[in-house]
């Protein structure tokens, strides 16, 4: 057995004979969703996400899981490792890359700890197949060919973007991205499928179901404009236009003989992009996701909803347990399917520079609450950004400039951010209701402070190591060097490039 097991690390290929009963595992990994769908008992989508609904009536519905970043590249890059992005270093957004077509200087480049192996990597050593039809994004230097069998192109050509293999187009032309090209229909595959989600058009839903353009009612923390009802607007559409997404995959499948032998994970990486306080943000629209998983496995039973709090991560590690694939120790991630399987008290996340947008914040969410810790507490919540040139953000400055922002929305996105927030989430769903400063909170507070603190030491988060000026110096030739930013008010760690 250990003579085999060698061969299999030294030769993929050569556990071929044993993969037949194997199952195949898919993940549909959308980009920037929220859980706006009937399965969720969203009152707007009930009804609109049959293809979704559908899936989570058959297989196992997670209602309350949650990401490790409120950003792509983080996230992403933290569920190939099963490992926090914070503690490996790859928690700033859009890191180790440099321009399309140049070489990454060494000193760039982040590397994964030694011993350190990602999702693919870990499947390609025990005989599997693998691709990702999409998107990479991730913030260490890698071998695109080490990690995926097909699609493959140096990680050091990578432009700041963080796209290979296919766009998320391409779902619907598989072609040499995906199952269909193993050189062995036998042999079992792991596979990443990435779809717009969140990012999806109006004309990706189904024909006649898409929402007027400024149907949906905003939240309370946003003023009440044509621009952010049509923003939340947009995004309900997209989870419309996901879920035909989703159809057309699981249809694919089953045409190509594939559904019945493949365990199938449909989630995001982060939540609603559409939303200033959700993308990017460590509120729960920013970190809260779908997720669901179904397939032939004893373990997979239809129709179960589990509200256990999940992290990212333990997608990470319940797909490699599904395939029988041994979880590193160092992962963070747990099997949720593990016979002895503990659920979490908590789950948390954590933010650090976004484009070229500097923070950091970190939170923390239990059962009940959803707490806090702004370490920039100088910088508003509404700080310079990508999204600067977006009607949503220059309604608010508008309104703001006019007095004519509530007294909340004024000094929640201007003024100054408090250095904890503390949120009921029962009684107070949006979270605008800071409980941190109020006594008969106090023991609360102290208890997810110190839940913070303690993951702040053991994890080794190195959120608080300021940014080098090589790896941050990209970033201000990518962002800041550009006519549209270049009189942005942005950070002053730039300064030392001006």
């Amino acid at each position: 057995m250990m003579k085999l097991a060698l061969s299999c690390l030294l030769l993929p290929f050569a556990c071929n004979a044993l993969a037949d009963n194997r199952p195949n595992i898919l993940w549909i990994f959308s980009e920037d969703l929220s859980p706006y769908m009937g399965c969720y008992d969203d009152p707007v989508n009930k009804g609109f996400t049959p293809a979704i609904d559908e899936f989570a009536k058959e297989g196992v519905l997670f209602k309350r899981a949650f990401v490790a970043a409120p950003v792509c590249s983080a996230s992403r890059s933290a569920m190939m490792t099963g490992v926090y992005q914070t503690t490996t270093g790859t928690h700033l957004h859009r890191s180790s890359r440099w321009p399309e077509g140049e070489v990454v200087p060494e000193e760039v480049r982040i590397q994964l700890p030694e011993g350190m192996r990602t999702i693919p990597e870990l499947f390609r050593e025990a005989g599997y197949f693998t691709f990702n039809s999409g998107k990479d994004d991730y913030n260490f230097h890698y071998d695109r060919a080490a990690l995926y069998s097909v699609g493959n192109k140096p990680s050091y050509k990578v432009g700041m973007n963080g796209w290979q293999g296919n766009t998320s187009e391409d779902y619907k032309n598989w072609n040499s991205n995906t199952w269909e090209s193993r050189p062995d229909e036998d042999m079992p595959w792991f596979g990443q499928l990435t779809i717009w989600g969140g990012k999806a058009k109006e004309k990706h839903v189904r024909e006649g179901q898409a929402l007027a353009k400024e149907e949906v009612a905003v939240p309370p923390y946003f003023p009440d404009t044509s621009a952010h009802r049509r923003a939340w607007t947009e995004h309900y559409n997209a989870a419309r236009g996901a879920d035909k997404q989703v159809e057309d995959i699981l249809a694919q499948l089953e045409k190509d003989d594939e559904l019945d032998n493949t365990i199938v994970f449909f989630f995001s990486d982060h939540g609603n992009n559409q939303s200033l306080r959700h993308k990017q943000f460590c509120y729960e629209g920013g970190v809260h996701v779908p997720l669901m998983v179904k397939g032939a496995h004893p373990k997979l039973k239809a129709g179960v909803i589990r509200d256990d709090l999940v992290l990212s991560l333990d997608i990470s590690a319940t797909t490699l347990a599904f395939a029988g694939i041994e979880i590193p120790d160092y992962f963070d991630g747990k099997d949720l399917f593990a016979t002895e399987h503990e659920p979490r008290d908590y789950v948390i996340s954590a933010r650090d520079r976004c484009d070229y947008t500097i923070d950091r914040i970190r939170t923390v969410r239990s059962d009940k609450y959803r707490y806090l810790r702004n370490y920039y507490t100088d910088r508003p919540l509404l700080q310079a950004q990508y999204r600067d040139k977006h009607p949503t953000v220059a309604d608010l400055h508008n309104l703001h400039k006019e007095g004519k922002l509530t007294s909340y929305q004024s000094e929640h996105w201007f003024g100054e951010r408090p250095k904890e927030e503390l949120y009921d989430l029962v009684a107070d769903p949006h979270q605008m209701n800071n409980l941190a400063g109020k006594e008969e909170f106090a023991e609360e507070l102290k208890k997810h402070r110190d839940i913070l603190e303690n993951w702040v030491k053991e994890t080794g988060d190195k959120g608080a190591e300021p940014e080098s000026a090589v790896s941050l110096k990209p970033t201000f030739d990518l962002w800041i060097q550009r006519d549209i930013f270049r009189d942005a008010k942005v950070n002053p760690e730039y300064d030392q490039f001006r």
